[in-house]
C-alpha cells in the first residue's frame, strides 16, 4: 500500500507542474519534491524527517509499483529509491522511468552495494549511488545536483512556453512569412512565393518582429531555430 506524505502543511501535492514564465528561482524551487521510495518504513520516515527539517518537500512511497501507479509526467524534483525492495527494485524503477521518457533525476540508495549495481545505476544516468547508513552531506549534495538539473529543465520548459505563446499570437499569414524568413529568404522572394508584394511582406515582417520581441532578421532566424527544437 502506498504511504504518501508531504513534508509540510499546505505543500503542493505531488502533481507538480512547471512554474509560469517569469517566476523567481525561489518560487521554482518550491515546486520541487523529493520522492522517497523504500519498503522499510523506518528508512522512509527517517529520510523524510531529516529532509523535511531542511526545508524539502517530501512524498513517500512503500514500493516502486506504488510510485509508478501514482506517477505524473509533470512531477518535478528527484527520486530517492532503495535498490532492494519486494517486487520491482530501485534499478528496475529507474529503467522503467527512462522507458517512459521521464526526466526525474534518480538517486539510488542501498544497504548491499556492489560494483555491478553501481555501474548499472550510473549507466542509467543516476545522480548518485549511496550506501546505507547514508552520509547526510553526500545525500544533500546528490539532491542539490538533481535540483540544479530540474531548475534548468524548468527554465527550458518556461522558455518553450514563451516561444509558443509568441508564435500563437501571429496571424496565419504572418506564420507563413515567418517560415520563409527563417529559411533566409528576402522580402521580394517571399512575396513571389506567396503572391503578394514585397512591401506587404515588409509590413508582415514588422508585425512579426514586434510580436516576437526581436530586433533583427537574425533574431527571427534564431527564433525559428528554437521553435524547430
Amino acid at each position: 500500500m502506498m504511504n504518501l506524505q508531504l513534508s509540510a502543511p499546505g505543500a503542493a501535492a505531488p502533481g507538480i507542474r512547471a512554474e509560469p514564465a517569469g517566476a523567481s528561482q525561489d518560487v521554482q524551487r518550491s515546486r520541487l519534491t523529493i520522492y522517497v521510495v523504500d519498503d522499510d518504513p523506518a528508512i522512509r520516515d527517517s529520510l523524510s524527517l531529516s529532509l523535511s527539517l531542511r526545508g524539502y518537500h517530501i512524498a513517500q512511497f512503500a514500493s516502486a509499483e506504488d510510485f509508478l501507479n501514482a506517477y505524473d509526467p509533470a512531477w518535478l524534483g528527484c527520486v530517492i529509491a532503495d535498490i532492494r525492495m519486494p517486487g520491482m527494485s530501485g534499478l528496475q524503477l529507474q529503467a522503467e522511468l527512462a522507458a517512459r521518457g521521464a526526466k526525474l533525476p534518480v538517486v539510488i540508495i542501498t544497504g548491499h552495494g556492489d560494483v555491478t549495481s553501481a555501474r548499472t545505476a550510473f549507466r542509467g544516468q543516476a545522480v548518485d549511488f549511496l550506501e546505507k547508513p547514508i552520509d547526510d552531506e553526500q545525500l544533500i549534495n546528490a539532491i542539490e545536483t538533481a535540483f540544479r538539473h530540474e531548475l534548468g529543465r524548468m527554465d527550458t520548459l518556461a522558455g518553450k512556453a514563451r516561444r509558443e505563446a509568441m508564435v500563437s499570437s501571429l496571424s496565419p499569414r504572418e506564420r507563413e512569412v515567418l517560415r520563409f524568413l527563417t529559411r533566409g529568404l528576402h522580402a521580394k522572394e517571399i512575396g513571389e512565393q506567396l503572391g503578394i508584394s514585397h512591401r506587404t511582406v515588409e509590413v508582415h515582417k514588422a508585425h512579426i518582429m514586434e510580436k516576437l520581441k526581436v530586433r533583427s532578421v537574425i533574431d527571427i532566424v534564431r527564433m525559428g531555430d528554437l521553435l524547430a527544437e
